[in-house]
């Protein structure tokens, strides 16, 4: 029988066992992940249309999104995501990072519009979502482990 090549920490948090190549991570956790962290992007763009009254067609909606999802799928590849994808660190700041920044960048590039404001509101939101989710994940599992741990005392 081989050697497990990871294990869970105190925080419930997968990492290597000395030697191992790297954290085995499930592939629908990593699906998930990014598929969350895509959704806080188009929630972000949703809400700002609107706010705006640019409509909801999905047209506008890709049209303002795509700078925003393309940073945030190279942030999340720099990061290395696949690897712990529920972490803040690396992973939701690596989302953040390329969303909001690169993200921003893109749309200059594109030609789309990019106020000072915008920006700060930009990176504002995409914070709170993308390290948000990351965070309520951290403490749900905290407590989630805290109380089958109590429970198997009996």
């Amino acid at each position: 029988m081989s050697r497990p090549t990871s294990t869970t920490n105190a925080v419930g948090e997968v990492v290597p066992r000395a030697g191992a190549a790297g954290p085995v991570v499930e592939h629908a956790v990593v699906v998930l992940a990014a598929l969350l962290d895509a959704c806080c992007v188009l929630v972000f763009v949703a809400i700002g249309r609107h706010t705006h009254h640019d409509g909801a067609s999905l047209a506008g909606i890709w049209h303002t999104a795509w700078p925003f999802l393309a940073g945030l799928a190279v942030g999340l590849a720099a990061a290395r995501s696949w690897r712990q994808p529920q972490r803040i660190t690396p992973a939701g700041v690596g989302a953040w990072l390329g969303a909001a920044g690169l993200g921003m960048a893109i749309r200059v590039l594109a030609g789309q519009g990019t106020a000072v404001a915008f920006i700060a509101v930009a990176a504002a939101f995409l914070a709170l979502f993308l390290l948000g989710w990351r965070a309520l994940a951290m403490v749900g599992s905290h407590l989630w482990r805290k109380s089958h741990s109590y429970a198997q005392r009996g």
